[in-house]
């Protein structure tokens, strides 16, 4: 079977956040059952020379773009034992920085889905795939372009397109003139079964109407965004197709993130909670923050901005600088939550300390380091964050919801199951509480160890979610055979 990855970014060549980890990691499990995976993607200015300097030419050709037809080239490199082919348009992808680009998104990500299709045509019919597994917003054209535009082509008839949802909140909305001219189109794709949104078009709907099959990343967000509260405008839709949804939780690459093998970590360790603690004593000098390793310590790695539930921990934040604890945070985002988290750091040295950006050295050791990983997301389609605390021996405070509530097992004192902490409410008290509650279970070293333990035993790998998307691949050919 052979399946083409569709994505905007994919490590270890480029990333942004979680979207590029799981492109880059479940290719490589899926290869392990026998699937030959392609990723394609564009090639941004920000690839390292490493994978481009190798990088072999397959040849070039015009798209057709509205009124233009600008230049596409196609290069062949390899990562990981995984194929990658790279999208190559200058003007569009060698800029300063992945996305955020205001109305061009609209022209990179349509230039893009035609440059997949128009690969695809180039291809001999032994070479095409079997599914093309299209992913977020950005690749939302492709399965609308495959039964459209492209149907004639009786070579692709045969072709499956599968779309996942990573984060329905970012849609690709533009203005209807603008899709309509990059397109070539008429009215007849802005229809409610197309790609009409409001008023204007949205490229993540084009994705819902056209695929297959769509996915998302955890069974718990499946539910929640065909609801009107995390549906985003978006529920009907997926009410309507909710026969062909399916929620498949994310995994991480278990070979990246190990602990015992982990180039960053000050000391590299599997389940000792000893070693562990000299991680921390290190983060603590690194941070200049008070060095005593029987301080528990809370890290955060994420972005900046309201989704991650920062407004609670700013409402929080004074209790908590009550207790006897140390807080450190990775990331960045809304100026505003920035300028809170700053604030507070002033005002808490010796107990908070904030990084802003992101270094992925630092934040593998803020993993290590740490006690605790504070997620009190207002909504979490899955989550990475707290899978890499797990492989780290680090015990999630997390909010119920989404893939979080799917992965992370509230810690229950009379069965002494579980594998963190989580709330209910998205409020300040409940985060609080939540927290006060773990502290207190954190000053019993037996309690304390036998939740990590519980943690240590969860499998946060690819391996099993990799069998349901194979699963969800082999009835789509099977479908198509019959």
């Amino acid at each position: 079977m052979k399946v083409w990855f569709a994505a905007s970014e994919a490590a270890p060549l480029v990333k942004s956040g979680g979207l590029a980890d799981v492109v880059g990691a479940l290719p490589k499990e899926l290869a392990k059952r026998g699937i030959d995976v392609t990723v394609i993607l564009p090639k941004y200015g920000e690839i390292p020379d490493a994978f481009t300097e190798a990088a072999a030419y397959k040849g070039s050709f015009e798209v057709t773009l509205g009124w233009r037809r600008p230049y596409c080239g196609l290069l062949e490199t390899y990562a990981d034992g995984m194929r990658f082919l790279l999208v190559d348009n200058e003007y569009f992808f060698k800029r300063g920085y992945l996305y955020g680009y205001g109305d061009e998104e609209a022209e990179r990500f349509v230039f893009f889905g035609f440059a997949v299709l128009e690969t695809l045509f180039r291809l001999g019919r032994d070479e095409l795939p079997d599914i093309v597994h299209c992913h977020d917003w950005q690749t939302g054209i492709i399965p609308m372009l495959l039964r459209t535009r492209y149907s004639h082509v009786p070579a692709f008839r045969s072709i499956r397109a599968v779309f996942t949802i990573h984060n329905l909140q970012y849609q690709g909305v533009f203005s209807r003139d603008k899709i309509k001219e990059l397109l070539s189109a008429g009215d007849e794709l802005f229809t409610e079964d197309g790609l009409e949104f409001y008023g204007a078009a949205s490229c993540m709907k084009a994705g819902l109407r056209f695929a297959d099959k769509l996915t998302t990343v955890s069974p718990s967000y499946a539910k929640e965004i065909q609801t009107p509260e995390y549906g985003e405008k978006l529920d009907g839709v997926l009410r309507q197709r909710a026969g062909d949804l399916r929620g498949i939780v994310n995994g991480i690459d278990t070979e990246v993130y190990d602990p015992m093998r982990d180039p960053h970590l000050t000391v590299n360790y599997r389940c000792s909670l000893t070693k562990k603690r000299r991680n921390k004593k290190a983060l603590q000098e690194e941070f200049g923050l008070p060095a005593n390793e029987s301080v528990p310590m809370i890290g955060i790695v994420s972005r900046i901005v309201q989704q991650k539930g920062f407004d609670l921990i700013g409402e929080a934040l004074p209790g908590l600088m009550e207790e006897p604890v140390q807080l450190v945070v990775l990331g960045s985002g809304d100026l505003q939550l920035e300028r809170m988290l700053y604030e507070a750091s002033v005002r808490y040295a010796g107990k908070l300390f904030v990084w802003f950006g992101f270094n992925e050295g630092l934040a593998r050791r803020i993993y290590a380091g740490s006690d605790m990983l504070l997620m009190p997301s207002r909504f979490e389609p899955c989550g990475l964050s707290q899978l890499i605390a797990l492989r780290y021996r680090t015990v999630p405070i997390v909010r119920e919801t989404g893939g979080l509530r799917d992965t992370v097992q509230a810690y229950n004192e009379f069965t002494g199951e579980g594998t963190g902490f989580s709330f209910g409410p998205a409020s300040a008290h409940d985060l609080l509480f939540t927290v006060r509650r773990a502290l207190a279970f954190y000053k019993k070293e037996e309690v304390w160890e036998r939740i990590v333990n519980n943690g240590a035993r969860r499998d946060v790998g690819w391996e099993a979610s990799a069998r349901e998307y194979e699963e969800l691949y082999r009835e789509l050919v099977h479908e198509e055979g019959d």
